[in-house]
């Protein structure tokens, strides 16, 4: 289990059996996300290496910058040219390790990581990983800004959480979730968000929403929009609905994908989205931020701004998806769930993609 070291939010007084509209949600911090954040920093990866922590990111390069040439630095350098451990799959191996005392310790099956550990020697790794956390003495560095670390946690409850409504989930997609969330910050992520998920045996699937943290380099300060933040947090949330509905619709959304993602390489890779999956999955993920923000108070100039950085970040079809999810949820007597509605979906892309081909052909 992650250690959490810092006090946590209680959302809703457990009535009955934990389901995910009366369950605890706590807002962590995890001595394993930063340990891996720390590291992926330390060894160069650009997307760790933000540098958006203020005095934090100052303290952790005097602390781990003399650690630069460690072995287990340039061994994670060469899994990321080799096999593309990067970004989320930095993530996915830190809900996986457990630290007890002076050891870190695998949790679950290697099948359980995101595929790009599958060729890796994990017990090699770990045994790197655990020299470089002694050697380090990363736990003194991570105990030494315990008081920080609850701060920053303090503001997120505060300006964050208000606008976090977790019963509107199986209200909208139609089913109530076996999952159990949880919310960490990760201090040396950034601008970096990530929703990975671990099951272990006999334990409900865990889904995180890990949200980086980042000061305003014209405020001074962190958390402070906490409308912006919670639309990340919103975001990461829907993938556990939504992500289990490829599958049983891939036939029809694998050939629709595959065209979003050739006429908008570009601008999908570099957000690191680079198969079909991803491409659909993320669209209908942000289109639902939008139909929550519309159901949950947020203001006017909020939903749009929402909406014309979707635009911006590509997703140009984000108009007609908003629209499609408008109607299922105003329609609820016809579908019961967003699965039900999942083949008219297939429909609003098709005839996205149908229009945008036709204006574009009458141009030629």
């Amino acid at each position: 289990m992650i250690k959490h070291y810092c006090r946590f939010l209680l959302l809703l007084v457990m009535l009955a059996e934990p389901t995910f509209a009366n369950a605890q949600i706590k807002v962590e911090a995890s001595e394993e996300v930063e340990l891996m954040a720390i590291l992926s920093r330390t060894a160069g990866f650009r997307e760790y290496c933000m540098d958006r922590g203020g005095q934090y990111t100052k303290d952790t390069e005097a602390w781990f910058a003399p650690y630069k040439q460690h072995a287990v630095v340039a061994c994670f350098q060469s899994l990321r040219n080799k096999y593309g451990i990067s970004y989320d799959a930095v993530m996915s191996m830190a809900i996986h390790l457990d630290i007890d005392g002076d050891r870190i310790k695998f949790l679950g099956e290697q099948t359980d990581l995101d595929k790009r550990w599958k060729d890796i020697d994990i017990e090699d790794f770990i045994d790197q990983l655990n020299t470089f956390y002694i050697e380090t003495r990363f736990h003194d560095f991570y105990t030494q800004h315990q008081s920080f670390y609850e701060s920053v946690l303090h503001i997120y409850e505060q300006n964050v959480m208000q606008y976090f409504h977790q019963d509107w989930y199986p209200r909208f997609y139609g089913k109530e979730p076996t999952e159990q969330f949880r919310i960490v910050v990760g201090f040396t992520n950034g601008g970096g968000n990530y929703g990975p998920s671990r099951q272990l045996t006999g334990q409900p699937k865990e889904v995180l929403a890990i949200c980086g943290y980042s000061i305003d380099e014209n405020t001074g300060k962190t958390f402070e929009n906490g409308t912006d933040y919670a639309a990340t947090l919103i975001h990461e949330f829907n993938h556990s609905f939504v992500n289990p509905l490829y599958d049983a619709n891939a036939d029809q959304l694998g050939a629709i994908g595959e065209t979003l993602l050739k006429r908008y390489y570009r601008g999908m890779s570099n957000q690191a989205y680079r198969n079909a999956p991803t491409v659909i999955n993320e669209s209908i993920v942000r289109a639902a931020v939008i139909i929550y923000m519309q159901e949950n108070g947020f203001s006017e100039e909020q939903i749009k701004a929402e909406m014309y950085d979707q635009i911006a970040r590509d997703f140009l079809w984000m108009p007609e998806l908003v629209t499609a999810l408008r109607h299922y949820s105003k329609h609820r007597n016809r579908y019961k769930s967003l699965g039900d509605y999942y083949p008219e979906i297939v429909k609003c892309l098709e005839k996205y993609l149908k229009v945008e081909t036709k204006r574009i052909e009458d141009a030629l």
